[in-house]
């Protein structure tokens, strides 16, 4: 691995809050009354109009074992990715509830069922956890996970909320920025920077925000989690662990009026291209409506705006992706 520089970015704790490591603005300069008129008269096509799927994972193919050096991703939806990577099996951001709320009555609401049902998932070597939004932490998964024995990675008081789920605390492993953790003796999990907020009902940056470094022997790969631009973050986390194999970030969900906090497909290219590397394959898209754009727009835009220097990965749902393969455009959202 290369060195980290010295003046790496860290995440600050002001008594219980955590903040960013550049000024970082979380709620919408037009104020939430201006958002709540565009959430009301906005026209953009924000969920499909005719129904998603069905889309099924091969059960019997990903429960086979892992190859030693096999590098594959299955995409399951929104955050939600089961990677195959040098032996190993890793789970990250699972989410597999109706609706990304404190409730299962209101709130955003799935476009297609998990391609894979929770129990039909094979042994995994560990799940990881970005942050403790709905949208990337579902208790409903995690209950079920946490009684299969698969070790939790996860930011600085995160496993608060595991702990009270059930989850034994043996199990549960917090990192901050930079600090890693060891899955077997040649591979490793670094949390590193990312620029957004924490927070489930009323509290807020009370736990930390992370993307993740997944280091194997033969293979490296970068899950962004949730971040808005975040140019300097990106470049160290690039220069410490890059060039990777895979980047896996998010595209959807990106407004002006919360700039600093997501990125949008035009901002994820730039991030890629400073992480160095392999393919990139978006997240965070064609799941939930949380955004005022299309829910086609930030792939219709990624594609415009990667060209042909960006190799992308665009796998449907539940459709397991080769990555030496090469790229791949399903355009599942197209038919």
């Amino acid at each position: 691995m290369k060195p980290v520089a010295s003046a790496r970015l860290q995440a600050v704790r002001i008594g219980k809050i955590y903040q960013n490591a550049v000024p970082t603005r979380v709620g919408p300069p037009s104020g939430y009354g201006a958002l709540l008129k565009r959430w009301l008269f906005e026209k953009a096509e924000r969920e499909p109009q005719k129904p998603l799927g069905p889309f099924r994972a091969d059960v019997a193919a990903l429960a086979a074992p892992v190859p030693a050096t096999a590098l594959r991703a299955t995409w399951l939806g929104h955050s939600s990715m089961l990677l195959e990577i040098d032996g190993r099996r890793i789970l990250t951001d699972p989410v597999w509830s109706e609706r990304v709320s404190p409730s299962q009555l209101v709130g955003p609401k799935r476009f297609f069922a998990p391609p894979l049902a929770l129990d039909k998932l094979p042994k995994l070597d560990a799940v990881v956890l970005s942050h403790d939004h709905y949208d990337h932490l579902d208790p409903a998964a995690i209950r079920v996970l946490g009684r299969t024995g698969v070790p939790f990675f996860c930011p600085l008081g995160v496993g608060a909320h595991l702990r009270r789920w059930g989850m034994p605390a043996a199990s549960i492993t917090e990192l901050s920025w930079w600090e890693s953790a060891r899955l077997g003796d040649d591979f490793a999990l670094v949390a590193t920077p990312a620029r957004h907020f924490s927070g489930r009902g009323l509290t807020s940056n009370n736990t930390l925000w992370a993307s993740w470094c997944l280091l194997g022997p033969t293979h490296k790969v970068f899950f962004g989690g949730d971040s808005g631009p975040f140019e300097e973050g990106f470049r160290q986390i690039g220069e410490a662990y890059g060039p990777f194999d895979l980047t896996m970030l998010e595209i959807g969900a990106a407004d002006p009026e919360w700039a600093d906090i997501h990125m949008g497909p035009d901002h994820a290219l730039t991030a890629h291209r400073l992480l160095g590397g392999g393919p990139l394959l978006p997240l965070h898209w064609g799941t939930f409506n949380l955004a005022f754009h299309a829910w086609r727009q930030p792939v219709q835009r990624l594609l415009e705006a990667a060209g042909p220097e960006v190799p992308l990965l665009l796998p449907a749902p539940g459709q397991r992706v080769d990555v030496a393969a090469g790229p791949l455009n399903s355009q599942w959202w197209e038919r």
